[in-house]
């Protein structure tokens, strides 16, 4: 009789579980990256595993690939929901996105990846305009990642500042535009996946990257040369993207769950790619035989002497370009928040997890699911 019981019990507990797999809501996601790349094989990964945890099984993610939403039509992707939740790169629309774009206009800036993510995080979630644009593109912002720090990998040498000179160089974003520019070479807006093809065939002498795009996007195969000039990191980004007809369906307590699973992967995503992968880059690099330049100090005094125009030069073309007359003031702000997410990354030592910890409790604890986003 006992048996009986216990195997009723485990049935209906069966069924249960059962009926709540059946009922989870799936919902398609697109890292617009290939496996290798930590978008797609941690961030994407991870929050796939993370979402039914935090929303206890009511919410899941199938993966859509790079062949079906590539980062350029992640807009139009993301508005006709082909997509449901994409990493988006607000520096590809920056005309639609001026007021958060305005944080990764200062990626020369950036040194430090998990205190720039974390800031950058803050900065959007906190900032009335740009919550209000991303409304009108409709979408919401669950948080931010960030590169290692940038590096020039080329197919000729670059030893001094003169070296760069017409040079045709890869550039992901009007920062190293103008940085290339300012040296004497010529910026080539391009997506990151033609590179390998525009640098193998010689259409461009070099890219101004990541340096875990050597195993990310197969430079390793025809970059002959990296120079460890420090220019900054990728910061502008806005990893999971959700579609506000998605975001607007939810119930508040899927919102956060949404919330938590995103910060979790986004700490993941900023490990990954900017420390884990650096190594490794390096590694192969080395292995393959590429040449690993370090610059003298005149030439990484030339580009910090250069980087530090920045803020001034940003907040100039933010309210000639996009009408942000308080551009100055937000710079500030974002660079107050640097500082203090700098020192909170320095406290724990970039742990991933602490650093999403800390962002619960920064921010995301304070935001209220009911209005956020709406």
């Amino acid at each position: 009789m006992r048996t009986l019981v216990k195997l009723a019990v485990l049935a209906v507990a069966g069924s249960l579980t059962l009926g709540t797999a059946v009922n989870a809501r799936e919902l398609r996601t697109a890292p617009a990256a290939p496996p290798a790349h930590p978008a797609n094989g941690v961030m994407y990964t991870n929050f796939a595993k993370y979402l039914p945890e935090e929303s206890q099984g009511r919410l899941t993610a199938k993966i859509l690939g790079p062949e079906v939403v590539n980062l350029g039509q992640m807009k139009d992707a993301l508005r006709s929901r082909i997509t449901e939740v994409g990493n988006l790169l607000p520096l590809y629309f920056p005309a639609d996105l001026p007021n958060m774009a305005l944080a990764g206009e200062l990626s020369l800036l950036g040194t430090n990846p998990q205190a720039t993510a974390a800031a950058v995080t803050e900065f959007v979630v906190t900032c009335e305009p740009c919550q209000r644009e991303m409304r009108r593109f409709g979408v919401v912002f669950l948080g931010s990642g960030a590169s290692d720090v940038y590096e020039i990998m080329t197919s000729k040498p670059v030893r001094k500042p003169e070296d760069l000179k017409g040079l045709r160089l890869r550039s992901g974003g009007a920062p190293w535009a103008r940085l290339a520019q300012h040296f004497g070479a010529t910026p080539v807006q391009m997506s990151v996946f033609d590179q390998f093809e525009a640098m193998n065939q010689g259409v461009i002498d070099g890219t101004m990257a990541s340096i875990a795009d050597l195993i990310s996007f197969r430079l390793i195969e025809t970059v002959k040369y990296v120079t460890f000039l420090p220019i900054g990191l990728y910061q502008s980004t806005s990893n999971f993207a959700t579609a506000t007809a998605t975001w607007d369906s939810l119930s508040v307590e899927d919102r956060a769950a949404m919330a938590r699973a995103a910060n979790r992967a986004n700490t993941d995503f900023t490990h990954r790619w900017g420390t884990e992968m650096e190594k490794e880059a390096e590694t192969a690099a080395k292995a393959k035989g590429i040449e690993m330049i370090q610059p003298d100090a005149a030439f990484v005094a030339a580009f910090q002497s250069f980087a530090k125009t920045e803020p001034e030069s940003v907040a100039a073309l933010s309210a000639k370009n996009f009408g942000i007359q308080d551009a100055g003031e937000r710079i500030k702000r974002f660079l107050a928040l640097t500082e203090k997410w700098t020192a909170i990354a320095n406290s724990v030592n970039s742990d991933p997890k602490q650093m999403a910890a800390k962002l619960q409790q920064e921010v995301w604890s304070k935001v209220d699911y009911s209005k956020y986003g709406m």
